[in-house]
């Protein structure tokens, strides 16, 4: 099975698990979500994955975090991508922290001058 496919099922099944846990019917999410009762069914079951959007709404109306819903603890996150996904560099840290204050027109800047860097 497809990496895809995995993370449908994976889905899938902790949709289902936090869903019984409420106490709700598949009917009963869809309608608080604002999904079509059959397009929820099919996600549970793990053949199709939702928008973001409406992922966001599932984990409110479930009360659930999307990384419980997506799998992505340590463990899930290397079965899911094969491969382990390694804890950012402190420098590539503080690099992303500072890039979040730039404004517009020096975040423009900066990615000119780390293409013109990266074409080295």
């Amino acid at each position: 099975m497809d990496d895809i496919g995995k993370l449908k099922r994976m889905l899938g099944g902790a949709l289902l698990v936090s869903r019984e846990q409420s106490g709700l019917t598949q009917a009963e999410v869809a309608s608080q979500v604002g999904i079509a009762p059959a397009v929820y069914g099919r996600i549970e079951r793990g053949q199709m994955l939702p928008s973001v959007p409406t992922l966001c709404r599932l984990c409110a109306t479930l009360g659930v975090s999307s990384d419980v819903l997506l799998g992505l603890d340590p463990a899930e996150r290397e079965a899911l991508a094969g491969l382990p996904v390694p804890e950012p560099s402190p420098e590539l840290r503080r690099l992303a922290s500072l890039v979040r204050t730039l404004s517009p027109a020096a975040l423009r800047t900066l990615t000119a001058v780390a293409t013109a860097v990266g074409n080295r």
